[in-house]
């Protein structure tokens, strides 16, 4: 039938949340990347089959992830990639606007700032903060603007920011990341290096760009001695 389950029930919905462990979450935003992708060039039903042959998956390991939150295809017809696509953003928390405030306003942090594929799958960055004072009250190129970090406490309440990044050097950002916490902010992305401590009730996840570099390195240099 088509429309099927939104998730069949807010019960079904819970169950999944509860037992789906992150690989899962992960290899969803991987399927709604790809369907986004045929949907653009006009595709209106996919097999997972096709799925997975067009996008280098598993076609097993895609019907047995979305099983755990309903059912989503029609036998004989596959999935309806839009319908789909709305079930994914759904279950992600896309189908509402996150507000992101990023911490630090050098380089790195003006760069996530501007990115423009952050506000396309919904994600608003709403602010820069920072402790330079010559920072301070300017904006990013695509116009971000730059608060003290002082202001922190009261805009995150007042937006009701969602998610912080961190972006700011290694030395800096345990004290950076306990101050996102004690404002209330319960999810964190950090893009310093290092590990960084999080109290229960709040998810921090990190990008550490020296170790995929030096991941590639390493293959580099393998590829070198067996070369």
């Amino acid at each position: 039938m088509v429309g099927w389950a939104l998730v069949n029930s807010q019960n079904k919905r819970r169950l999944a949340h509860d037992h789906v462990s992150e690989l899962t979450t992960n290899r969803l935003s991987i399927y709604l990347r790809c369907l986004n992708q045929i949907d653009g060039a006009g595709v209106t039903r996919v097999s997972s089959q096709t799925l997975a042959d067009e996008f280098g998956l598993n076609a097993a390991q895609i019907r047995k992830d979305l099983a755990y939150f309903g059912e989503f295809g029609v036998r004989g017809v596959g999935y309806y990639v839009k319908d789909l696509r709305r079930n994914l953003r759904q279950i992600l928390g896309l189908d509402r606007h996150l507000r992101v405030a990023i911490m630090g306003a050098g380089n790195l942090g003006l760069a996530l700032a501007d990115y423009p594929g952050f506000r396309q799958e919904g994600f608003e960055i709403g602010a820069l903060f920072d402790v330079a004072n010559e920072k301070i009250g300017h904006e990013s190129r695509g116009g971000v603007p730059i608060y003290s970090v002082k202001e922190l406490k009261r805009l995150a309440r007042r937006e009701r920011v969602d998610i912080a990044m961190i972006a700011v050097p290694a030395p800096k950002a345990q004290p950076v990341v306990d101050l996102v916490v004690s404002v209330g902010i319960k999810a964190v992305l950090n893009f310093s290096p290092g590990a960084l401590r999080v109290p229960s009730g709040v998810k921090l996840k990190g990008v550490d760009l020296t170790v995929s570099l030096e991941s590639l390195s390493f293959f580099l240099a393998q590829d070198h001695a067996n070369g």
